[in-house]
């Protein structure tokens, strides 16, 4: 039997589409996947290409897949602490949070981003994870006075060092005063807008919220592009050779419901407050998690043998087995080929035991003959590394935005 390498993904009314779908298409999608349920474009054709338009001028995506969970009413705060793992008493009003939500046995339901949009209304950018059911289910048991639902916003993400001269373009000079993961409302032509200083890149960046995107997301994304032009903007799809660089986690892959907070090393301060006066879902089990000190590790991996693909190129259709002494004892979840480190890289779970750095493993990366990501090619080595493996500390997106008027931020 033949092995069609390129099947094609059909585009019929079952699936959703993004508010900005005949928007983004119209530039070429070359590769769909589903998120949220909804079609998602992944790529336009060269991801490399993409990655560097990203590095070197800005860059639109259509992230309308990020669907909008509004909680607001009377107990909207408690409610929220509740099914969030951070402490939202330290979240202001106009502050942005990356925040997990956890079952009660610790698992990573969703890791979206928080918008606190007034004091008992926020906003959750959901990963890809039906937490609308799961926050109504909750609801129904919680005996509190909320609202919970799917709003009319979409979201497209303007990234990369120009982003700043296009928003600004946009916006005024307001957008430069727009901390890092905090938000501002405005208005772009008469259409509402929320715009936080946030982005899937590790790069500098900002999210256009759309309000009554069912009606103005087109002409929105039309407005960016326009104002953009003349800065050399390129259309792409979420950039994952820099997301993993910069260690950024992709629920589905590198985070499961099996994964908990302290196993991928986002728990042990900022991610998991288990300090705070009020019970979230899942803070017995990490409480004790903590105690025991979790069982797998995710690690970074240099990653030997022939360049990578970029992951979002179809190259990578199942996790990578791990190896250590002929045994398989964990999965690489994340890989791709680093143009600028000239390496392939990759994040992995591993057993507690093996993940100090240094540590070397063997890994199958060869297209899967089998369930599993079962593959006869031949193993290549693999070492446990520093991870984020560019930028560990994030300095790049906190930058002074102000500074890049007299540098980076021109017309092409």
């Amino acid at each position: 039997m033949t092995v069609n390498q390129n099947p094609g993904m059909l585009l019929y009314p079952r699936l959703r589409k993004s508010p900005f779908f005949y928007a983004s298409r119209r530039h070429g999608v070359a590769k769909y996947s589903v998120y949220n349920h909804t079609y998602h474009p992944r790529h336009y054709g060269d991801p490399v290409a993409e990655y560097w338009a990203l590095l070197e001028g800005v860059t639109l995506w259509d992230v309308g897949v990020e669907r909008q969970i509004e909680i607001s009413g009377p107990d909207a705060f408690d409610f929220t602490n509740l099914l969030v793992t951070r402490d939202l008493s330290k979240c202001k009003v106009g502050q942005c949070k990356y925040v997990f939500l956890t079952d009660q046995h610790g698992g990573i339901l969703n890791d979206p981003v928080l918008l606190r949009v007034e004091e008992n209304r926020f906003w959750l950018s959901l990963a890809d994870s039906d937490i609308l059911l799961w926050a109504r289910g909750v609801a129904t048991y919680a005996g509190m006075d909320v609202q919970i639902e799917e709003i009319d916003v979409g979201p497209v993400q303007v990234q990369g060092p120009k982003s700043y001269a296009v928003l600004r373009d946009l916006l005024g000079d307001a957008v430069a005063d727009i901390k890092y993961y905090y938000l501002h409302d405005f208005q772009i032509d008469g259409i509402d807008v929320t715009v936080s200083r946030t982005g899937y890149t590790g790069e500098i960046g900002y999210e256009i919220y759309v309000h009554n995107a069912s009606r103005d997301a087109e002409r929105l994304w039309e407005l960016v592009w326009e104002a953009g032009e003349p800065y050399g903007i390129k259309v792409i799809g979420p950039c994952h050779i820099r997301r993993i660089e910069g260690g950024m986690l992709a629920h589905g892959a590198d985070i499961t419901v099996g994964t908990n907070p302290f196993e991928v090393g986002m728990g042990y301060d900022w991610m998991v407050d288990l300090n705070q006066e009020a019970d979230f879902i899942g803070k017995q089990a990490l409480t004790r998690i903590k105690a025991e000190g979790p069982k797998r590790k995710l690690v970074g991996l240099e990653i030997a043998g022939p360049e990578l693909g970029s992951y979002n190129d179809g190259s990578m259709i199942d996790r990578f087995p791990v190896h250590h002494d002929g045994e398989r004892v964990g999965e690489v979840t994340s890989a791709c080929h680093s143009p600028r480190l000239g390496k392939n890289i990759g994040l992995a779970l591993v057993p507690a035991g093996l993940s100090d750095l240094g540590t070397e493993f063997t890994v199958q990366t060869g297209e899967p003959t089998g369930a599993g990501g079962v593959s006869d090619s031949e193993p290549v080595a693999a070492v446990v590394v520093p991870k984020p493996f560019i930028d560990p500390t994030k300095e790049l997106p906190k930058s002074d935005v102000k500074e890049l008027s007299g540098s980076g931020a021109t017309a092409a």
